[in-house]
């Protein structure tokens, strides 16, 4: 009887020990995949520069002409920018997901994003300073504020008798619908500059990317992760019901705080530095559940990394499908990520 046990414990050590193996070799692949990109992304470019210039660029400092300049101040941010942005967007959409227990929830279907980006309106065509911060961080402090503002609405509209995971998204999808439409009223009354920088930010765009803002971007998602890291087998019980998560010991509600506040950061800084991202929250944690599961020490860094790579493929993309032309980096992810949502919410209706 004991050998047998011992047996099936030494079985089940295999198994699980061959799991890791896997997904640790599935990280190391896309962290691979997301090298090649930022080097695919610095490599495109109006300019014909060789792999051998952007390595001497990048380590040495030299080269000929503007060679130097294109590639440390304009095309690696950039490069970097996409990679950090994805990595939060995926991250937040992971945990919003988590938070609500619904693999269709995001940042972007919650209302979050469009409420940040009104935020960021209201700095960029009024010059309106909420709380009276500092120029230079008005528009991040803006989205910040009403990001966190939607995703507190959101959680409010969770706690009330009868809402369902379905009313959570509905009522996001109302979010969505007013704040869209209170930053179209800010459009209308904007003077044609404004206009025309709200518009084109709003689409989502990487080409004003400076290392200042990549600094503060790449921060903002290290600081994240290591928080959400550290508490990651307490949001794996929060995939449970909240009955069994607190049986467990997880103090649900201050695990929830922790993720609204955290994601709004996280939206907050992607929306205010380059725009309206959507879709990259959603389908990025749905793919990487299908390969690990919920278990958040895996989940977690592959929605990440499967967000970075996401956004560097679509700023990829953005760059080649015209000659000459650098189309909005939103445009790319949404037409890749509308038929991928589609196709989510069929399965989801398949299930039901």
């Amino acid at each position: 009887m004991i050998k047998t046990q011992q047996l099936e414990n030494n079985v089940n050590r295999e198994l699980y020990n061959a799991m890791i193996k896997r997904r640790v070799a599935l990280s190391a692949v896309l962290l691979a995949a997301l090298f090649a990109l930022v080097i695919l992304n610095i490599f495109i470019g109006s300019s014909d520069i060789t792999l051998k210039e952007i390595i001497i660029a990048i380590f040495l400092k030299e080269g000929k002409g503007h060679t130097v300049m294109i590639v440390n101040q304009i095309r690696l941010p950039m490069a970097l920018m996409a990679v950090a942005v994805g990595a939060g967007l995926g991250m937040g959409g992971c945990e919003i997901q988590t938070i609500l227990r619904n693999p269709i929830a995001s940042p972007y279907t919650l209302g979050i994003t469009n409420a940040a980006t009104f935020g960021a309106a209201m700095g960029l065509i009024l010059n309106m300073n909420v709380v009276k911060a500092s120029e230079p961080l008005m528009v991040t402090t803006n989205s910040f504020l009403f990001a966190l503002l939607a995703s507190v609405l959101v959680y409010a509209f969770s706690l009330r008798p009868g809402a369902g995971k379905n009313g959570i998204i509905l009522f996001g999808v109302a979010l969505n619908f007013l704040f869209n439409a209170a930053t179209m009223i800010l459009q209308y009354i904007a003077n044609d500059e404004d206009l025309k920088s709200m518009v084109f930010w709003n689409m989502g765009s990487l080409l004003k990317t400076t290392w200042t803002k990549f600094y503060i971007v790449f921060s903002v998602v290290v600081v994240c992760f290591i928080v959400f890291y550290l508490n990651s087998w307490k949001l794996t019980a929060m995939t449970l019901d909240d009955t069994k998560a607190r049986s467990l010991g997880v103090d649900t509600q201050k695990v929830r705080q922790m993720v609204i506040l955290l994601t709004s950061l996280l939206t907050a800084v992607s929306v205010c530095f380059i725009g309206a991202i959507g879709f990259v929250g959603i389908i990025a944690p749905h793919i990487a559940r299908q390969f690990v599961g919920e278990d958040q020490r895996f989940f977690l860094p592959l929605s990440a990394m499967l967000g970075a790579f996401v956004v560097s493929v679509s700023f990829v993309v953005s760059k080649i499908v015209i000659p000459g032309v650098v189309l909005p980096i939103g445009l790319v992810t949404a037409m890749i990520g509308v038929p991928i949502f589609l196709f989510i919410v069929f399965r989801k209706m398949r299930t039901l």
